[in-house]
């Protein structure tokens, strides 16, 4: 997995915009790149179908079907939405090399990827994302 910087963001907004769009928790992970407390997010143990947008622009993500238990305290996915709803980058704070994800829309941060870690997933992959970063949208009953 090699991290890729995106272009300029689609939705661009001041920093004055977003904190006044977001609540003060919303905006320390979104804009400053800050994380929840584990097991305290509302989308942790969620299994509702749906699709899971940017708590900040409404772009679609992650699909329901690509969340998985990986009882770390954060939803967990195996894969983001095909095509390039995120970005990533790399993330050298707290003395390691991460990877970052990056809402592709906004730019807003949304948590981390990890690989390798031996999770029975198609992909190897454990997209650790802050539930506060997103927000559910189910899917409608036919």
């Amino acid at each position: 997995m090699k991290p890729v910087v995106g272009a300029t963001p689609r939705v661009q907004k001041t920093d004055e915009q977003w904190r006044q769009q977001l609540t003060a928790e919303e905006y320390a992970v979104l804009r400053q790149a800050g994380t929840e407390r584990a097991f305290t997010g509302e989308y942790t143990d969620t299994k509702t179908v749906g699709v899971y947008a940017c708590r900040a622009c409404g772009a679609e993500l992650f699909r329901s079907s690509t969340k998985f238990e990986s009882h770390c305290g954060w939803p967990s996915f195996f894969s983001p939405l095909a095509g390039e709803s995120v970005i990533l980058r790399e993330d050298r704070s707290f003395g390691s090399v991460r990877t970052e994800v990056l809402c592709a829309t906004c730019h807003s941060h949304l948590g981390h990827v990890f690989e390798g870690e031996g999770y029975d997933t198609p992909t190897d992959q454990r997209y650790c994302i802050n539930s506060i970063s997103l927000t559910l949208r189910p899917q409608e009953e036919a």
